[in-house]
């Protein structure tokens, strides 16, 4: 019997042609300098976006006025091959500390200089009844999807 999530993983993916090491740094170091301006959860414009690179450390965005709101903690930090980031946003777009949802990134090597960068948001049955609602938003055009293209416009510069 195949067990059936409900609701399923948004999975995203995309070729960049940057070497996997490459395609990680800019995925996290320059997090900030592709995040979409527009995908912000904070009070004041969006100035930066930030991944701690450690395990525990902090995935958040900072405001223009300086202050920052958190979106999660990295889990899993393992360049150049992979993240996972524990999504603490509910379906209202509000940091929940009680809420954990997972977004992998894995980075795979396709030649010297091409790498195949698949995400995946997962364990989103974890908003409760409000899940099929945040599924139907992070998987629109203008959401996972749109972010990842914004990363392949980055890291194609």
């Amino acid at each position: 019997m195949t067990k059936v999530i409900e609701p399923a993983p948004v999975r995203r993916a995309v070729t960049v042609n940057v070497r996997q090491a490459r395609a990680f740094e800019v995925f996290t170091k320059n997090f900030g300098r592709w995040w979409p301006a527009s995908h912000s959860i904070g009070k004041s414009p969006l100035c930066n976006a930030v991944i701690e690179p450690e395990i525990g450390g902090r995935w958040y965005e900072v405001g223009e006025d300086g202050s920052e709101c958190e979106w999660g903690k990295v889990l899993v930090w393992d360049p150049p091959s992979r993240i996972l980031l524990a999504w603490q946003l509910g379906a209202d777009w509000r940091f929940d500390a009680n809420l954990v949802t997972e977004v992998e990134v894995r980075f795979t090597s396709e030649g010297p200089a091409s790498t195949l960068v698949e995400l995946e948001h997962r364990h989103l049955e974890r908003m409760g009844a409000a899940a099929e609602r945040a599924r139907a938003r992070i998987a629109s055009d203008n959401g996972w999807r749109r972010i990842v293209a914004a990363f392949a416009e980055f890291a194609a510069r």
